[in-house]
């Protein structure tokens, strides 16, 4: 409570009490006077309401030495009183003290704290709104008179979040906090701060991080931007050579999810071109040699092939690209790229150029409209799509399996790779590349294909075959190999080989993966 806030509490209590004294005095003083007009405790309050508000009605008049000195003590306390009186409700007004009665009457409602105000937490806010219009939206900072006035209907309160939720007392209704500003060190030094309230608290960093402990998540936007990339933009199975242009934050995280989810058939084999310092990335991921071609393009599988010259040495690539995506971390940079591409440089597939604005005629990505969501952010049905996965497969196999409160951040993050990999799954059912949502009208066709696709053993062994690959792709990025005996500590798996050489025991385990595609599709 600031200093303020605290003097007018004070004072008002003093002046209560030296009020309530002086009415009790007038009361003494009158009642045992035969002529008095004042004889009960409810007449000295009435008297002295009158006296101390300057009305003077002139009904109730004190007729003892002592009644008449409190009554002008009442006079000339009047003012001073009133203008307490007055400042207290006007400080309570003008303060956090509507706001927070204001918040008492909707705690019902879910509750969105926001501990800074910007761009970012703008759009995720708007996008909040929109799916859940009687959302309650706070901001844990003073309003500046220069910002400009959201849409929609939301707080500024210069509150922390402990005692947001304390005011939210949990009545059933969520609340959660995100800190939205993208600072490492702050980010996480506030997010730590947080990790005992009973909320979930969403926390934007650089580090790539995923979770903290029961209550943190930490997200960043290249993540968001490269799984949103991905999804409304998926890979063709005519395309067969990608470039990517900048290979800074964004462009590590579209290879990436490039690694993880563009597994669409087992004959496809795509070539990514990607042009950047790529020192640090392939000291990271040690092992990627084992399931790509590191530097030159092969008919059996997919290649990396790192290029430290610049983008422009390399013409004959740029022609054969059947897509080049333009992600530079500096949005300025990426656009002379673009123009320099379209205006010198002739090539046959489209480029997408990472942008937060938009221009006509651009295939643009990654506008903040389309990373802050709360599906993006909160990854709601990412994370519900995991952990269903996760209870079919416990209830699949014949073994001893972890619930996902049990999971570690390791194998929570190999079902929700799979819980990603759900809508490739269908592109390749279906047999149609336009689709980029998971919808009920398609999820339903994609059961009734599964159903026909019973009787055919090569879509079967397929599909097999398209699962073994994006797992062993999964646990080859983060450094797993081969080994005789599954041993967690030392990263090492016996099924982390080619499909072939599985022995019939570990091809049944991925017999077990067909069945729970069937019913993945029939419980979403």
């Amino acid at each position: 409570m600031k200093r303020r806030n605290k003097i007018y509490l004070y004072l008002t209590a003093v002046l209560i009490a030296v009020y309530l004294g002086l009415v009790t005095l007038l009361y003494l003083s009158e009642c045992s006077n035969s002529s008095a007009t004042i004889r009960t405790f409810g007449d000295a309050f009435w008297y002295s309401l009158v006296t101390l508000t300057t009305v003077g009605y002139g009904d109730l008049t004190p007729v003892t030495p002592l009644g008449h000195a409190v009554g002008v003590v009442f006079l000339l306390l009047s003012a001073g009183i009133i203008v307490t009186l007055f400042g207290a409700v006007l400080s309570f007004v003008t303060s956090e003290g509507l706001p927070f009665l204001m918040l008492g009457f909707q705690r019902k409602k879910n509750w969105y704290y926001f501990a800074d105000y910007g761009a970012e937490s703008n759009t995720l806010a708007v996008n909040i709104y929109k799916e859940d219009p009687d959302a309650v939206i706070i901001y844990g900072e003073k309003r500046e008179e220069q910002m400009e006035f959201p849409d929609y209907p939301c707080l500024f309160l210069s509150a922390s979040p402990a005692r947001i939720v304390a005011c939210k007392k949990n009545t059933g209704a969520k609340c959660k906090i995100f800190l939205m500003k993208e600072n490492d060190i702050g980010v996480n030094s506030r997010a730590i701060d947080l990790h005992k309230l009973p909320v979930e608290v969403y926390a934007r960093t650089t580090n790539g991080q995923d979770h903290l402990s029961g209550n943190i998540n930490f997200f960043h936007s290249y993540d968001c931007c490269a799984r949103q990339y991905w999804r409304s933009k998926p890979i063709c199975s005519h395309e067969n050579t990608i470039v990517i242009i900048g290979f800074g934050n964004y462009g590590r995280c579209i290879l990436e999810r490039a690694i993880l989810t563009n597994v669409i058939s087992v004959k496809q084999h795509v070539a990514y071109h990607i042009f950047g310092d790529s020192k640090e990335f392939l000291a990271m991921h040690r092992h990627l040699q084992e399931m790509f071609s590191l530097g030159e393009t092969s008919d059996s599988r997919d290649s990396l092939i790192f290029h430290d010259a610049f983008w422009e040495a390399h013409q004959e690539v740029l022609k054969q690209a059947d897509r080049i995506i333009i992600c530079t971390d500096d949005e300025p940079e990426g656009w002379s790229i673009f123009w320099r591409l379209n205006r010198y440089y002739k090539f046959r597939g489209q480029i997408d150029l990472h942008s937060n604005r938009k221009a006509p005629g651009v295939s643009y990505f990654g506008t903040n409209e389309e990373i802050y969501t709360p599906n993006q952010i909160m990854r709601t049905e990412l994370n519900r799509a995991a952990i269903m996965i996760n209870e079919i497969f416990c209830r699949s196999v014949a073994y001893p399996t972890l619930r996902w409160e049990e999971l570690d951040d390791f194998h929570r993050e190999s079902k929700i790779a799979a819980a990603d990999h759900i809508l490739m799954k269908i592109r390749v059912l279906l047999e149609d590349e336009t689709i980029t949502e998971l919808t009920a009208a398609t999820v339903k066709k994609a059961y009734q294909k599964y159903c026909e696709a019973k009787t055919s053993e090569s879509m079967q062994d397929m599909l097999r075959k398209l699962d073994h690959m994006r797992w062993l792709r999964f646990y080859t990025f983060y450094n797993w190999s081969y080994g005789p005996v599954r041993d967690d500590g030392a990263r090492q798996h016996p099924m982390l080989c080619p499909y072939a050489e599985l022995t019939p025991e570990q091809k049944v385990e991925r017999d077990a993966s067909w069945e729970l595609l069937g019913r993945i599709f029939a419980e979403l």
